[in-house]
């Protein structure tokens, strides 16, 4: 009898472990989805940020920019060069610039 309880005691606490880990795993997967959509969103907003600002600058200046710099200089654009690659091409200060962020 004793031992038929030690093995049922085993059993629950086996599964108790398991369920424990499977939680664990679903968690962790979550969080790690959850942070790469938020920095496919922030690259996103960046995008739309420096868009912004270069039609800002067009109507306040009569150009749009030919750098990025002059962006983050003058409209208070600011690139986290550790997180993102931005890739900023003007082709002439009548066209708008061609944008891509990209996550590093």
């Amino acid at each position: 009898m004793a031992a038929r309880k030690n093995k049922s005691r085993a059993a629950r606490w086996l599964i108790a472990v398991g369920l424990c880990l499977v939680v664990g795993f679903g968690a962790a997967w979550g969080i790690d989805a959850a942070q790469a959509s938020s920095a496919e969103q922030g690259a996103a907003s960046l995008r739309q940020s420096i868009l912004d600002a270069a039609n800002q600058c067009a109507a306040v200046e009569g150009a749009y920019p030919l750098s990025l710099s002059h962006l983050e200089d003058c409209y208070g654009v600011s690139v986290n060069d550790d997180v993102y690659a931005v890739t900023y091409e003007a082709f002439a200060t009548n066209m708008p610039p061609n944008v891509v962020v990209k996550l590093k």
